[in-house]
């Protein structure tokens, strides 16, 4: 199964999907790391273990479409059989989605439906929930919306801050992430 991540910060979670293909854990091929940032750490992540990458600035477009063409275009050059959305930071259109048969996975750090957006973490904590966790699911062109693939949840601790928490459910979510991408692969899920 060939995949493209897609992410905007640290890649983390790539980094996970990364040592696990290397380690033999995961049958997948990452054909491609593209961003919405050229300073996205995960492009780092991605040439440091010889993986093709790209770069798709969401500020060179006058207009959101025509950044969603392009990354589609480039994205679709790479002939991905699932699109991975890992810490990408924007929403995609319809026809992004479309253009790969609704196979865009997603990674959030809440319990979808509950906490979607770009402050899960921070907004669990503001509601005072005793748990919280991360969803992997297939997205649609909503915010953090689509069928939910896997879920776990995390208990917050007592004082918890936000990054503390953060951090504890990104290393969850990293093992789900992979988890699900061999199930995939395996056909298990589809």
């Amino acid at each position: 199964m060939r995949i493209v991540v897609l992410v905007s910060g640290s890649g983390s979670n790539l980094q996970a999907v990364i040592d696990a293909v290397a380690g033999g854990e995961l049958g997948v091929e990452i054909a491609a790391v593209g961003a919405d940032r050229a300073d996205a750490y995960g492009l780092v992540r991605a040439r440091a273990a010889g993986i093709d990458t790209f770069t798709v600035e969401f500020g060179d477009y006058a207009e959101r479409a025509a950044w969603d063409a392009e990354l589609t275009r480039v994205t679709a050059s790479y002939a991905p059989d699932v699109v991975v959305s890992s810490g990408f930071m924007r929403i995609v259109s319809a026809a992004f989605i479309d253009a790969f048969g609704g196979r865009y996975l997603n990674t959030h750090p809440a319990l979808l439906p509950a906490f979607p957006g770009a402050h899960g973490v921070r907004d669990a904590l503001a509601y005072g929930v005793k748990v919280t966790g991360c969803t992997v699911h297939w997205a649609d062109a909503g915010v953090d919306t689509g069928p939910i693939i896997a879920q776990e949840a995390v208990a917050i601790q007592e004082g918890e801050d936000e990054d503390s928490l953060h951090e504890r459910i990104k290393q969850v979510e990293r093992r789900l992430l992979v988890s699900t991408l061999s199930d995939i692969a395996q056909n298990r899920l589809l």
